[in-house]
């Protein structure tokens, strides 16, 4: 390894790579009331092939009525009973650890041997990568807890959940990820390196019911330029079936999931297809002074192949002054894509830009530098992956930036026919 990062998602860069020196690993273990399955996966982790003086193990528990009996060595914290908080159980479990590599198990997960080993390998490595595991799925019922794991789920095996492991063959273990790929980041098997989870923040402690808060963080992740991969050698096994199959997990709390998520997760496919939000996808930076006419059909033509951007100018006309989303320009801007426009343009074919900012970052390309027939800039379009990587490692080389021709864009002149443009009618000739 000679840069602590790779170019995109591209962690088979570091493939066959062994960390050297390891790095000291914690695993938080999350748990509510499940003594017994607390006590497998605590038999699961004493049996890892990992160096133990490298190893710390953390139980946190979210309020569980009576005592908790963990062996020697293990932390042990607890929090108050205060309904379902297993974000900010988590996050309670990782200001007890000192690891440099974080590990989350959930208590009813319990790990094969070779799993802190697998899963650390690409955190270990690169600062950026967030892991998940494979979990699996076994009846554990009447099998006593200090049976070794994959002994114990030998001939119970239940079914695993179809649609992760049709995505992650889809996607190559994630190494095709793309801005939707938080939803196959499992909470019960994922880790990360420390400085990633403390420069992004911790799990959000608003989520208190089941679910979401691992796909949020994950997606929070990625957005600050997270590397996502699947790591299938890294096996635990859940003691039960997947959530689908299990009893209360019908549409009522899929649906409160989804609810819960489109407002954190602002990009198409998660969030709504009209309704407004306060999180913008897209920004688009135009500063100076330019005519009203010109700026009255910038904005239209960038808001009808993006509904849901916003326009940051200098100084907003009165003929744009009713609509929300332009705004006056202050300072950086946080949204998923930025378009740093340097003079006004007609956006007359929408499909070709649209389906660039839907992909960009998600590959090796993090910026593109949009060009006009005669060669001028029309602007550069950026990732806030490529910004927030760049920004870490004072380089651009996390990512590719590119030229090329903006199809269907054209500079507008001063004065372009306002007419032919709400006409429908007007053709380059009437705005260029």
């Amino acid at each position: 390894m000679t840069t602590p990062y790779v170019v995109g998602n591209g962690w088979d860069a570091v493939d066959g790579v062994v960390p050297d020196p390891l790095p000291r690993v914690s695993v938080i273990v999350a748990h509510y009331d499940q003594p017994r399955e607390l006590a497998r996966t605590l038999h699961a982790l004493a049996a890892q092939d990992y160096p133990r003086e490298l190893l710390e193990i953390v139980v946190a528990d979210d309020g569980s009525p009576g005592e908790i009996d963990v062996p020697e060595g293990v932390v042990l914290v607890r929090q108050e009973d205060r309904g379902f908080r297993l974000a900010a159980v988590r996050n309670l479990g990782v200001r007890a650890s000192n690891g440099e590599v974080l590990c989350f198990l959930d208590a009813d997960t319990a790990p094969e041997p070779g799993y802190v080993r697998a899963l650390t390998r690409l955190p270990a490595l690169l600062t950026e990568a967030v892991v998940v595991g494979r979990r699996r799925h076994a009846d554990f019922t009447g099998i006593s807890p200090d049976v070794p794991v994959v002994e114990a789920a030998a001939g119970g095996e239940l079914a695993e959940p179809a649609w992760l492991a049709e995505e992650y063959a889809r996607s190559r273990d994630l190494l095709d990820a793309d801005d939707r790929s938080y939803r196959f980041v499992i909470g019960a098997v994922m880790g990360c390196s420390r400085r990633l989870f403390d420069e992004v923040g911790g799990f959000d402690e608003t989520f208190t019911t089941y679910g979401g808060e691992d796909w949020e963080w994950a997606h929070r992740m990625w957005q600050a330029g997270a590397v996502l991969a699947h790591v299938p050698d890294a096996v635990a096994w859940h003691d039960g079936p997947e959530w689908a199959d299990r009893d209360g997990s019908g549409m009522e709390r899929a649906n409160a999931q989804t609810l819960r998520l489109q407002s954190s997760i602002p990009v198409p496919g998660s969030s709504p297809r009209a309704l407004w939000s306060e999180a913008a996808d897209l920004a688009v930076r135009l500063p100076g002074e330019h005519s009203a006419a010109a700026l009255f059909i910038a904005a239209d033509s960038v808001f009808a192949a993006f509904p849901r951007a916003r326009l940051l100018l200098d100084d907003v006309p009165a003929e744009l002054a009713d609509d929300p989303r332009v705004l006056v320009s202050a300072g950086d801007v946080d949204a998923r894509v930025v378009w740093e426009m340097p003079r006004p343009v007609v956006v007359l074919k929408a499909a070709w830009i649209v389906d660039l900012v839907t992909r960009l970052g998600a590959g090796r390309i993090g910026s593109v530098e949009l060009l006009a027939e005669d060669g001028s800039s029309l602007g550069s379009l950026r990732s806030r992956r490529a910004t927030r990587r760049a920004t870490r490692w004072g380089t651009e080389e996390g990512f590719e930036t590119v030229r090329m021709p903006a199809d269907g864009i054209h500079a507008l002149r001063a004065d372009p026919r306002v007419e032919a443009w709400v006409g429908g009618w007007g053709g380059v000739e009437s705005f260029g």
